[in-house]
């Protein structure tokens, strides 16, 4: 019987270096931006504050994706978690926009999805 040459075991890890392209932290942020960009809702409601000139209020996104004023609000705090839009109060309602200086990664983002 003939003995076939053993294959050298390798290391895990250690066959080819994988160079990461983001760092951890930069990945992470990144990441939770596209999850909030990831709901069908938060999506539309970030290209409604793209195309508008002035803030939005937030019984106009109520009126127009037939959700409670509740829902909305949800949506806009994970919107305003990320660092995507600002809010400010006149009387007893809400306004929303995109931040002016949002960071540079999530202006690419939202620019590619326009």
């Amino acid at each position: 019987m003939k003995k076939l040459p053993v294959a050298p075991q390798r290391e895990r890890g250690v066959c080819c270096p994988v160079k990461l392209e983001l760092p951890k932290p930069k990945a992470a942020e990144t990441a939770d931006l596209l999850k909030a960009l990831g709901d069908p809702t938060r999506l539309q409601i970030v290209l409604a504050l793209r195309a508008s000139t002035e803030p939005i209020c937030v019984c106009d996104f109520t009126d127009a994706f037939g959700l409670s004023q509740p829902t909305v609000s949800h949506h806009m705090g994970r919107l305003r978690a990320v660092g995507v839009v600002e809010a400010t109060k006149r009387g007893i309602w809400t306004y929303y926009r995109l931040r002016p200086h949002l960071p540079e990664a999530a202006r690419r983002v939202v620019d590619a999805l326009a």
